[in-house]
């Protein structure tokens, strides 16, 4: 049995801002929203791709973050990736909103 481990936006942050090496941010919402706005160097991978687009785009070594719609979606695509084998995954609390709340960087249209 996999443990579902939540990530906090600030810690996240504090990684990008070091410079820390070789982890993934996906964005599991749909690509209209992934476009309007993301977490900077976040890929998308919308919920109903991941279990196919994983085992070829995705490495098993890294430490992967997700966020998705709400905290339900991510931890759904979290336990998804568990399935699959994955066990660095930690779905990201609160998501792209906690991201904006601290003055996370993002782009797409919005920024």
């Amino acid at each position: 049995m996999s443990i579902n481990l939540v990530a906090d936006v600030q810690d996240l942050k504090t990684s990008l801002e070091w410079g820390q090496p070789a982890f993934t941010i996906i964005d599991v919402r749909d690509r209209s929203k992934y476009n309007y706005s993301r977490i900077t160097g976040a890929i998308s991978i919308p919920l109903n791709d991941l279990e196919s687009r994983a085992q070829t785009s995705l490495h098993r070594e890294r430490q992967i973050y997700i966020y998705g719609e709400n905290d339900s979606q991510s931890a759904q695509a979290v336990r998804t990736l568990q399935f699959l084998g994955f066990t660095a995954v930690a779905e990201l609390s609160g998501g792209i909103k906690a991201w904006k709340t601290i003055g996370g960087a993002t782009e797409g249209v919005e920024g």
